[in-house]
C-alpha cells in the first residue's frame, strides 16, 4: 500500500487525514464550549436580573437554550455515528449552522442587554462577551474562520454600539475590546498554522512509519511477506484457529525447474518469474490469509477458517493461474503444491507447514505441476 502510492496520492491522503483530525478535535472540544456558553448566559442574567426587564432576559435565555439543545443533539449524533460517517464534508456545514445560530443569539442578546442605559450593565455584558471570545479561541483553535466569525458575532455588536455612545467611558471600553480582538485575530493565525503543522507532521510520521514497517515485512521482489513476517502472522492465525476450533490449512508452493530457468535464461528471467508468481499469489489470497516467500522459489500460505477441500480448490486454482503466466523466456512456468490441514496432534504452525511440505515433496516426486494433499 505505502510503497506503491504516488506522491500526489499520498499528499491528498494526508490532507484528508489532517482535515479529519481537525474535525475530531473540534467536536471533542465543543462540549465544554456549549455548556460554558449556556452557563455564562445564566450567570450574566442572574447578575443583571434586578436591573433589567425580566421578559428580555427570559426571551434571550429561551432562544439560547434552544440553540444549545440543537448543538448538543448535533454533538451526540456525531459521536454515536461510526467513524466512517464522521466526514468533514458532512459535518462541517452542520457545525457552521449551529455556530452562527448560537453566536448570533449570544451577540444579539448581549447587545439588547446593553441598550438598557446602565453603565454597570454595559461593563458586565462587555466583560462576558470578551470571555466568550477567549472561549471561542480555545474551542475553535483548529478552525480560524470559525474563531473569527464567533468573535464577530459575539463581541463586535456590543463594541461597535459602545463606540458610538456619547460617554468617554463607553468609547474607552469599546476601543479596549476592539484592540483586544485585534490581538486575538493575530494570535489565531499563528495558533491555527501551528496546529495544522502539528497534525500534518503527525500524519507524515505515521506514513513514514507505515512505509518502513511495510518494507521490513515485505519481500521486495515478490510483494508477499518475507520469511520472518510470514511466520509471525502465521503463528497468530494458528493460535486463533486452534483456540476457536476453526479449520486451518497450510499450503506449500515450489516453482518447478526454477534452477534451470536461472541457468538457461539468466537471473533476470528468474526474477521476472518470481515477481509474476508473487503477483498471482497476492491476487489469489483472501482477507485473513497469510502468504509469504520462505526463500528462493518456495512460497507458503496459511488459510484461516478453511477446510481441506476448500484449500485444495484454492491450490488448484493457484496452480492453474501460475501455468497461465506469460514469461520472457519460451518455456512455460509450473508449480507443485502441497496442502495440509490442522489436526489435534499438531503442536505449532511449523508442524503444520512440515506436513504440507511433505505433501509438496510427493507432488514433485509424482511428476510436478500438481497438488498433493497430506
Amino acid at each position: 500500500m505505502y510503497l506503491h502510492d504516488s506522491q500526489p496520492a499520498r499528499e491528498a491522503l494526508i490532507r484528508g487525514q489532517v482535515r479529519n483530525d481537525r474535525l475530531q478535535l473540534l467536536f471533542r472540544q465543543s462540549f465544554f464550549s456549549v455548556f460554558g456558553s449556556a452557563l455564562a448566559a445564566i450567570m450574566l442574567s442572574w447578575i443583571c436580573w434586578e436591573r433589567l426587564e425580566h421578559s428580555l432576559i427570559l426571551w434571550w435565555l429561551g432562544l439560547l437554550g434552544a440553540s444549545t439543545t440543537l448543538r448538543l443533539i448535533m454533538l451526540t449524533t456525531y459521536f454515536r455515528m461510526p467513524e466512517t460517517a464522521r466526514t468533514p464534508e458532512r459535518w462541517e456545514p452542520v457545525y457552521w449552522i449551529t455556530l452562527v445560530l448560537s453566536a448570533g443569539i449570544w451577540g444579539g442578546g448581549a447587545l439588547a442587554l446593553m441598550q438598557a442605559g446602565d453603565l454597570l450593565i454595559q461593563t458586565l455584558v462587555l466583560l462576558f462577551a470578551v470571555g466568550m471570545t477567549v472561549s471561542a479561541v480555545s474551542c475553535y483553535s483548529a478552525y480560524r474562520s470559525m474563531t473569527l466569525v464567533s468573535i464577530a458575532l459575539v463581541l463586535l455588536p456590543c463594541s461597535l454600539w459602545l463606540l458610538f455612545q456619547p460617554q468617554t467611558a463607553q468609547q474607552g471600553m469599546a476601543a479596549a475590546s476592539l484592540i483586544f480582538a485585534t490581538f486575538v485575530v493575530s494570535a489565531t493565525r499563528k495558533l491555527c498554522r501551528a496546529m495544522e503543522r502539528a497534525f500534518r507532521l503527525s500524519r507524515e510520521m505515521e506514513h513514514a512509519h507505515g512505509i518502513a514497517d511495510h518494507a521490513a515485512q515485505t519481500d521486495e521482489l515478490t510483494g508477499v511477506k518475507n520469511r520472518r513476517a510470514f511466520f509471525h502472522r502465521a503463528e497468530r492465525a494458528y493460535d486463533t484457529c486452534k483456540r476457536s476450533r476453526l479449520p486451518l490449512c497450510a499450503l506449500m508452493l515450489d516453482i518447478d525447474h526454477f534452477k534451470r530457468i536461472n541457468d538457461c535464461h539468466g537471473h533476470q528471467a528468474g526474477d521476472d518469474v518470481l515477481r509474476q508468481i508473487g503477483r498471482v499469489i497476492c491476487q489469489s489470497v483472501r482477507e485473513g490469509d497469510v502468504c509469504g516467500r520462505l526463500g528462493g522459489e518456495e512460497f507458503a500460505l496459511v488459510l484461516a477458517n478453511t477446510t481441506l477441500e476448500a484449500a485444495h480448490a484454492i491450490a488448484e486454482k493457484l496452480r492453474q493461474a501460475i501455468a497461465d503466466i506469460t514469461c520472457q523466456h519460451d518455456e512455460g512456468v509450473t508449480a507443485s503444491l502441497g496442502v495440509a490441514a490442522l489436526s489435534d496432534t499438531d503442536q505449532d504452525v511449523h508442524a503444520l507447514l512440515g506436513l504440507a511440505d511433505k505433501a509438496l515433496f510427493r507432488a514433485k516426486a509424482s511428476g510436478r505441476n500438481q497438488t498433493a494433499v497430506a
